[in-house]
């Protein structure tokens, strides 16, 4: 059974066991969330994002409707995430470009992660990193924008 702070506001019943939603956390009813997660302060998960099991999402992070978030990932604070390639108030699109994060990777604070991107197995996204295209399994990339730097062996 998830442990969810009397704070939050929690509607989805698809939440793994063992995982934590702290204070003033935001979690649609369309959201799924796998076991053993740690869901940290101010954040937001909204309706077709889904995490996996063993992922750490710190406060300030919010995750939007196409986002796949896979086992093992890490979510550094302040991360920002889009899911729109053109941007206009009270224009949607006809549907959202998400964002596909691999297993295992880290996402560093403060990174932008601009829509439609893919995150490679086990790569690593530096702090304040604007990632603009796909990253290689791997890869470690920092700068704006963000660029490979060595990979992991």
């Amino acid at each position: 059974m998830p442990k969810i702070h009397a704070l939050a506001d929690v509607k989805s019943t698809r939440i793994g066991k063992n995982t934590r939603v702290w204070q003033f956390a935001v979690v649609f009813d369309g959201a799924v969330i796998g076991e053993n997660c740690n869901i940290c302060a101010h954040t937001l998960v909204e309706n077709g994002v889904t995490v996996g099991n063993n992922v750490t999402i710190k406060s300030g992070v919010f995750l939007w409707e196409g986002t796949v978030v896979a086992d093992n990932v890490f979510i550094g604070p302040n991360a920002t995430f889009t899911n729109d390639v053109m941007p206009r108030s009270k224009v949607y699109p006809e549907s959202f470009s998400g964002i596909t994060i691999k297993q295992g990777a880290s996402i560093g604070a403060n990174a932008t992660i601009l829509p439609g991107v893919t995150i490679g197995e086990k790569a690593m996204v530096g702090a304040g990193a604007v990632v603009v295209s796909d990253v290689p399994d791997r890869a470690v990339v920092v700068g704006n924008p963000a660029k490979v730097i060595r990979y992991l062996s």
